[in-house]
């Protein structure tokens, strides 16, 4: 789980200010834009940015959450067993599993500070509907950590349904996580599982701001 949390707190640098504009924008010039306005969260936080739950919260439902599919990436995690899924238990899954991947990397927010992000240009094409963008993560004094974002044009903009740090992909890591609950209780255990987790981090909160 650290390693998820630690995928996740690297999507959140780099995605979390994605802001919805009239103009379509080229992948590279938006996951660019975007680390000021994240960076400047932290440091309005005085250092504490879990301290505001609430705010991040907001923050992350308005500007982060249009520009991720999470039913490619639902789908995607829980690979041929998707199939077996009735339309009610996919849309279950989508729901537990965006809720999730939010409570994971807020959690995970607090921990990392003075971070900058290196955006590597990329070429799209009137005819490329998908697009690799990489990016380096900064921190003085220490390794850089390389992102790479995966990225779909819809007719909303584009939109990730996966990333990569240092060759780990998110989907790949829970991909795994989701077929060993799917072999110990089919498609049910998973979204018992997924709801356990979201009730516990819920929970944990609860007592955090009491």
């Amino acid at each position: 789980m650290k390693r998820i949390a630690m995928l996740c707190f690297l999507w959140i640098l780099t995605v979390a200010s994605m802001v919805a504009r009239a103009e379509p924008v080229k992948p590279d010039v938006l996951i660019k834009n975007i680390a000021h306005d994240v960076l400047a969260v932290v440091k309005q936080e005085g250092g504490d940015p879990a301290g505001n739950r609430e705010r991040l919260l907001a923050m992350v439902d308005t500007k982060v959450l249009p520009h991720f599919d999470f039913v490619r990436m639902t789908r995607l995690a829980t690979g041929k067993n998707w199939r077996r899924a009735t339309p009610t238990q996919k849309q279950t899954l989508v729901t537990e599993f965006r809720n999730l991947l939010v409570n994971t990397y807020t959690n995970a927010f607090a921990r990392y500070q003075n971070q900058t992000v290196e955006v590597m240009p990329v070429e799209t094409h009137a005819d490329v509907d998908e697009v690799t963008v990489k990016t380096l993560i900064l921190k003085p004094d220490e390794q850089r950590i390389t992102v790479d974002y995966e990225l779909k044009r819809t007719p909303d903009g584009w939109k990730v349904f996966d990333f990569t740090v240092e060759g780990v992909s998110l989907i790949v890591v829970y991909r795994s996580v989701f077929t060993r609950e799917v072999k110990q209780g089919g498609i049910e255990r998973l979204i018992k599982t997924l709801a356990e987790k979201n009730a516990a981090n819920n929970a944990a909160h609860q007592r955090m701001e009491n």
